[in-house]
């Protein structure tokens, strides 16, 4: 394992994770059964707030969002949101704002909680109101290739491992449904724990690099993000944090962190 990589064995420290994971799921789980047409994007980030930092636990033990005023290496100041909303052909990062949701919308929350000084790391991409059919199967597909993923992350395999299992997956939906979807490649996954970023990196496809080897305490924030079409090129907007396809396609991003064990890999972020 190399040396930048802190893996999470201190007893203490895998209590507030699993933790901060817990509450991170209730929120986002709280906040989906919430979205609605007619709803600021500005409101869900203020709801996100209030619920992380006002909530009986979350004031007692001083919770606050991980990505509120976070400055990611390359970024021109820290972000401004308590949560990232990406709606449509945004792909991530989005930043809460005027932006109301319509019928039809898909909407990415991605959230993190920083809890006793451990970080988790989850997103989901919601429906608002009915959407298409095609829409449907991008949210399935990416959900489903998350899992995938998941399933890869075993004690002993390596990064590659995952990475390919969801390319693969991905690749098997285009034959079955007959159309194309675009992985991704210019954003990943991580691990995470004591920082919103760490060591590894984890593409959500085949780049040819083995990375390093899964061991027990190793968490990862796995998070395949895929774009209705073929077309996987990602521009990134004038706010400096909204990725979004360039060519208008909606996208979807599923993101679960889980930890290294013995055996299968334990997903944290579940309530």
């Amino acid at each position: 394992m190399k040396s930048n990589i802190k893996l999470k064995t201190d007893p203490n420290d895998l209590k507030n994770l699993r933790e901060s994971c817990r509450r991170v799921a209730k929120i986002l789980n709280l906040l989906g059964k919430q979205l609605r047409v007619g709803m600021a994007t500005s409101e869900i980030n203020d709801l996100a707030f209030v619920m992380i930092t006002e909530s009986e636990k979350g004031k007692t033990d001083k919770d606050v969002p991980a990505f509120l005023n976070y400055q990611p290496f390359g970024a021109n100041y820290p972000y401004p949101g308590s949560i990232c909303i990406s709606v449509n052909d945004e792909i991530v990062h989005g930043i809460g704002g005027d932006y109301i949701l319509k019928d039809g919308d898909i909407v990415s929350l991605d959230c993190g909680i920083k809890h006793k000084g451990m970080i988790s790391d989850h997103a989901l991409t919601f429906p608002i109101g009915n959407i298409s059919e095609k829409d449907e199967e991008l949210l399935l597909v990416t959900q489903n290739a998350l899992k995938e993923g998941i399933k890869a992350a075993i004690n002993g395999n390596y990064v590659i491992d995952i990475s390919r299992a969801i390319q693969n997956f991905i690749l098997k939906e285009e034959k079955r449904l007959k159309r194309k979807f675009g992985i991704v490649k210019t954003l990943a996954g991580h691990g995470v724990g004591y920082k919103v970023h760490e060591a590894p990196y984890v593409p959500n496809y085949d780049d040819g690099n083995k990375g390093v080897k899964l061991v027990k305490g190793l968490v990862l924030a796995i998070e395949p993000m895929v774009i209705d079409g073929s077309n996987d090129e990602v521009v990134l907007d004038k706010d400096g944090y909204t990725f979004r396809t360039r060519n208008g396609k909606r996208a979807a991003h599923f993101e679960h962190t889980i930890l290294i064990t013995d055996n299968q890999p334990e997903i944290l972020t579940i309530c």
